[in-house]
């Protein structure tokens, strides 16, 4: 897949699964503005993906759930790329906790993040690709806890099924600007924070009926190829990508 002389920003990309659609786009030729709330993670992986790709990355760290740090995404893309194409709103938190425990602090953050940070950059990202006249791509980062219940993941998975709606929503909104609009549903990943249970990719190969989680890869491909020019008449869409986690919905121990 060609992405020569596209821009893009992902969110959330300082590792993991944010961080291979970053390093996939730019090996494709694209440039990419990488950001990651965390600073210092940021800019390490600018600097790992500079060094395959030279010039191919700059870091804008923040939290992009601000409308400034938002804002600021939108207009270095702009300004220092000449133009945007892509929007990957791969930025997210979870928060575990049972329902009747649950603290509002702990509610009113996941949905500003992983709701109202994808709603508001979007909106931005959308109003340059319509001043452009070129169109563009837009693509949600949902799970599969919004298509089936995992325990202690009631606001989180609200919040991804949200985004999906939000993505068909949108269709109605944009597609008239050539710009679509679609969402991805990973299941059981491999990253640098599940590897951290020891016990995770075991479990997770057990009921899981493609005999494995997902690597950050299996993830990737899906996204670039809906960000992809020549997947534009895909729109409003959401892929699930589980190994078939969510045909059998058993819950991990």
């Amino acid at each position: 897949m060609d992405f020569t002389n596209k821009t893009a920003i992902v969110t959330g990309a300082g590792q993991g699964i944010g961080f291979e659609i970053c390093r996939q786009l730019a090996a494709n030729g694209a440039r990419v503005v990488l950001n990651d709330i965390d600073a210092d993670l940021a800019l390490k992986a600018t600097g790992a993906i500079n060094q395959l790709y030279p010039g191919s990355t700059h870091a804008l760290p923040g939290d992009c759930s601000e409308t400034g740090v938002i804002q600021q995404l939108v207009l270095e893309a702009h300004t220092r790329f000449g133009r945007l194409d892509i929007l990957i709103a791969n930025a997210g938190i979870t928060l575990f906790g049972a329902f009747l425990d649950y603290t509002p602090e702990d509610f009113y953050k996941v949905m500003q993040v992983n709701l109202g940070g994808s709603f508001f950059l979007a909106q931005a990202a959308a109003r340059l690709m319509r001043q452009q006249g070129s169109g563009g791509s837009i693509l949600f980062m949902s799970s599969v806890t919004g298509h089936l219940a995992h325990k202690g993941l009631v606001a989180y998975g609200m919040s991804k099924a949200a985004l999906e709606m939000l993505a068909r929503n949108l269709v109605i909104e944009l597609s008239e600007y050539g710009i679509n609009i679609n969402s991805i549903a990973p299941g059981a990943t491999l990253t640098e924070r599940t590897t951290t249970d020891k016990n995770y990719e075991a479990a997770w190969k057990k009921i899981t009926p493609g005999g494995r989680p997902a690597t950050v890869a299996d993830i990737a491909h899906a996204a670039l190829f809906l960000v992809h020019e020549r997947s534009r008449h895909i729109n409003g869409q959401h892929l699930v990508i589980d190994g078939g986690w969510t045909s059998v919905g058993i819950q991990p121990e």
